[in-house]
Parts: C-alpha cells; sequence; structure tokens
C-alpha cells in the first residue's frame, strides 16, 4: 500500500524510465497517490529528452534500459546543463557494491535494488524535497 501524501508537502516532478510497462504503471500510480507529478518513458533516449525538456525534480532510472542503457542515461543527463542539477536515482536488478560504484560515477546520486521498498524510495524522495537540487 502506498503512504500517504505529507500533509503542507508539495508533490515532486518525478520522471520515471523504465522498460518493464508493469513496473513502469505499478510505480507510477503508486508515486501519484503520494501526490507527486509523474511522466514515464519506457527507453533511454526519451528519458534523456523528457528528462531535459519535462525538467523534473528527480529521475527514477532503471539501469537494464534497452538501447541506451541507465548508466548512459545518466551520462547524458549530466552532461547537459539541464540535468546538471537534478537528482538521479538508479532503480536496478544489479546490486553488488561494483553495481552501486558504477551508478555513482555515472551520475546517480542514489542507488536502489529492485524490488524496491516504498519506504527506502519515499525516505530518497523526500530527501531530495528538501535538499532542493542536488549539486553534481
Amino acid at each position: 500500500m502506498a503512504l500517504p501524501p505529507e500533509p503542507g508537502k508539495r508533490g515532486l516532478r518525478i520522471l520515471l524510465v523504465e522498460d518493464n510497462e508493469d513496473s513502469r504503471i505499478t510505480l507510477r500510480k503508486l508515486l501519484e497517490m503520494q501526490g507527486h507529478v509523474v511522466e514515464d518513458a519506457g527507453e533511454g533516449s526519451s528519458g534523456v529528452t523528457k528528462a531535459l525538456t519535462w525538467k523534473p525534480d528527480v529521475a527514477l532510472i532503471d539501469i537494464g534500459l534497452p538501447g541506451l542503457d541507465g548508466f548512459e542515461v545518466a551520462r547524458a543527463v549530466r552532461s547537459a546543463a539541464a540535468g546538471a542539477r537534478l537528482h538521479l536515482i538508479a532503480l536496478t536488478g544489479y546490486g553488488d557494491p561494483g553495481d552501486r560504484r558504477r551508478a555513482l560515477e555515472a551520475g546517480f546520486d542514489a542507488h536502489l535494488v529492485k524490488p524496491v521498498r516504498l519506504e527506502a524510495l519515499t525516505r530518497l524522495l523526500a530527501a531530495a524535497r528538501n535538499s532542493g537540487p542536488c549539486t553534481p
């Protein structure tokens, strides 16, 4: 069950880049139930485009995407002026320390292993909301 929106807290603009349609739809609905505004993309190149044009507060990006993988998406977003201050969170099935290191090196601010615990994601989103834009 989704956690309700925190009273008095604004929702975030969240971009969800996930190729698994069922996962994308489910996570989108959970995030919207928390009061966030969500856009999504099913593959890497459209994820980069949306990140740079829609200008979300946070982007949740799957690593194992077709075409551009999540690492490439993060690097592309971080290399653009519009993406330098965006909070990037990796959502991945890859969870060993080397995977976490690669995610941080690619420009992610955080690394969550699937299946993602909603409480962990909610804490990261609250931290993103409270800290304002991240600095690379």
